[in-house]
């Protein structure tokens, strides 16, 4: 479980999370719309990822997830540690059933403590309109985890993703839980499908 000390430290990018929406609603005049029902309890979050929003957004969309990040940001002076103290896991891309293994370790931890899960399947910001294969890892993690995925699609790309952001709305659309256990093929095209759906 949990240190004292560790949930009131979550309590502070919480509540930066929470105040970057009200920046996004009020003063940047974009709405936020929220479709479909995100399940209570444990699962394994699989997040489309057209920009900086959902990242900073993930503790406001969730109830204190615990994100996947690739292991590039951990090494930022700061903020790597801070991520980590919050519960972020490194995603070693290239470290194979080595760099797997220390993932499902870190996410068991996080598990037993009843926190969900969040990752971004395809590994990085892609660009609106585009539908990149999901990484190889996320159907590792998947596999190992054992737990259902929650596909969520975002469209924060053409109103966020841009220096000038201009009016307008960002949606994000829970889909239908996929229980575990499903063959990897069946489990990428159904997740792809899903985050996709707002993808046009």
């Amino acid at each position: 479980m949990a240190t004292v000390s560790e949930e009131r430290f979550r309590k502070v990018p919480n509540a930066w999370s929470h105040f970057h929406r009200w920046c996004v609603n009020r003063i940047l005049g974009i709405d936020v719309r929220v479709e479909g029902v995100r399940p209570e309890g444990q699962a394994f979050f699989a997040i489309k990822h057209e920009s900086f929003f959902e990242a900073i957004d993930l503790a406001t969309m969730l109830d204190e997830p615990v994100p996947y990040a690739k292991e590039e940001l951990f090494r930022i002076p700061g903020w790597g540690r801070v991520a980590r103290a919050y519960g972020g896991i490194a995603v070693a891309r290239d470290a194979g059933a080595k760099g797997l293994r220390s993932m499902l370790a870190e996410s068991r931890k996080h598990i037993d403590s009843g926190r969900q899960l969040a990752i971004f399947p395809e590994g990085k910001r892609v660009p609106h309109g585009t539908r990149p294969p999901l990484r190889a890892g996320f159907a590792g993690l998947y596999k190992l985890l054992r737990l259902p995925v929650v596909p969520v699609a975002v469209d924060s790309g053409p109103v966020y993703q841009r220096w000038w952001k201009p009016r307008g709305t960002i949606t994000i659309r829970f889909g239908e839980p996929i229980p575990p256990g499903l063959p990897r093929e069946e489990l990428e095209a159904r997740v792809h499908a899903a985050i996709n759906e707002l993808n046009s």
